[in-house]
């Protein structure tokens, strides 16, 4: 499927546990350096300007979120795509499909950046709520950091394609680029030129253009099947509406998601500082609890579209069953160790008194929930490979909308008040897990090939 330079281990043969594991490490440690790179670089911002810009900055998290849900979705949309077609063997459609994507993000990146500028005062008051003392500098922030977005776009689309034939080495080697870049030109821009919040957004944006560069570079002169020039490539309007067919539910789920933090955040916001301060940390720490599900649940979409591709829907099958032997496994040993030191974890993250002991409950809580998360979510992975992309959606929004339910709702009850915040998810992951095997087993995800 590639010269022999270039060939990635199969994905196609072999014991499924491996293929998955050995794809999955170098996810799992880009995973790790992007949690220490935003821990650092909102360390620097505060630090090094103010705890007010560091505000100013984070209020910009969640348009931020909304803005990339695009990306997000379509390159997982066109990485379903080429996966299905790296396992059929079918090189020209292969570079045909990428050079659409790319083309097809870009153009996406560029109007969602003008949007973003032209609108990012309104968008940032009304819609955010940035309170007025903070409205400034989030607005000088994502003036600036929007025309990263660009960058970003054609970055996830490159990532996108390299992990599509079992190149997911490559990403790493881009975000350690690109978190140096940022971690050098934050002490740059704000220690020396004292910038200030702008010098910040300068310094991502920098970060992010590094990436892009050296990922079109790469995937250009490592792959044959990914060099455009000196090829006749004709793009059809079937190719934009497959990117759509499969991109869009993806982007749709990012961004419900990100309104369901947002209304969870304003439920958390009015029990108090107290309990505020305790769901950041906790959702910190959650973060890196399903590191292991989320990257496993990764290579376990690429090795689902390959293996669709290559129409092995029995190999899928055994791939996922070891998936979860993977995941559960992992996340059950991580769970009883942060149900056992979860004091020491509340302290850690430097809060004390009412913050500390909502923190530790809430994570004595949220272990049964860790376990069930990762029973459950590699099979979302597997809709996704398989191009069953709606179907992913739908099961997260049942789960958000049930999680949304019991949060709010059982706050009125006096025996459980504030603590609803704490078992709404695992409450909802053992309501909607059940939903999600029954159409496993119904087998309808195997009608999934796009290509």
């Amino acid at each position: 499927m590639a010269n022999a330079k270039t060939k990635q281990p199969s994905m196609l043969e072999g014991a499924p546990w491996r293929s998955i594991l050995v794809f999955a490490i170098p996810i799992f440690f880009g995973s790790i350096l992007q949690q220490l790179y935003h821990t650092v670089d909102t360390m620097m911002v505060g630090r090094l300007i103010s705890q007010s810009a560091l505000s100013s900055v984070g209020t910009c998290g969640v348009l931020t979120n909304l803005c990339l849900a695009f990306s997000t979705g379509f390159s997982v949309g066109t990485g379903v795509i080429s996966g299905q077609l790296y396992g059929a063997g079918r090189q020209e459609d292969l570079r045909k499909n990428a050079y659409a994507s790319i083309r097809f993000l870009l153009l996406l990146g560029l109007g969602i950046c003008l949007l973003g500028f032209t609108l990012r005062r309104p968008l940032l008051r009304y819609i955010v709520s940035v309170p007025a003392e903070l409205l400034e500098g989030s607005v000088t922030y994502f003036g600036i950091i929007v025309f990263g977005f660009l960058f970003q776009f054609i970055y996830n689309a490159a990532a996108a394609l390299l992990r599509s034939v079992g190149d997911s080495k490559a990403s790493l080697y881009f975000l350690t680029i690109s978190s140096v870049t940022n971690i050098i030109l934050d002490y740059v821009f704000l220690a020396w030129f004292d910038w200030g919040i702008a010098g910040a957004a300068w310094a991502t944006v920098a970060s992010q253009a590094a990436a892009c560069l050296a990922s079109y570079v790469y995937m250009q002169k490592k792959y044959d099947f990914f060099r455009f020039a000196g090829h006749s490539i004709k793009v059809t309007a079937e190719d934009y509406r497959l990117l759509l067919k499969t991109g869009f539910p993806i982007a749709l789920q990012s961004m419900i998601g990100n309104v369901f933090n947002l209304m969870v955040q304003r439920l958390v916001n009015s029990f108090g500082a107290a309990m505020t301060a305790s769901y950041t940390v906790v959702g910190r720490f959650e973060g890196y609890m399903h590191l292991p599900t989320n990257t496993i649940n990764q290579a376990l979409a690429t090795y689902t579209a390959q293996n669709i591709g290559a129409d092995q829907p029995e190999r899928v099958q055994k791939g996922l069953a070891h998936a979860l032997i993977m995941t559960v496994s992992i996340t059950g040993t991580l769970a009883l160790l942060a149900y056992i030191f979860a004091p020491q974890i509340a302290t850690f993250f430097g809060i004390d008194g009412t913050s500390a002991a909502y923190c530790m409950t809430h994570i004595r809580t949220m272990t049964f929930g860790f376990l069930l998360f990762s029973a459950y979510f590699p099979c979302m992975g597997l809709y996704q490979g398989a191009g069953k992309g709606m179907v992913t959606t739908k099961i997260s929004t049942a789960f958000l909308a049930v999680c949304l339910t019991i949060a709010y709702g059982l706050q009125y009850i006096p025996a459980i008040g504030y603590r609803s915040i704490f078992i709404c998810k695992p409450l909802a992951w053992l309501i909607i897990a059940p939903c999600n095997y029954i159409y496993f087993f119904k087998g309808k995800w195997k009608e999934g090939k796009l290509v």
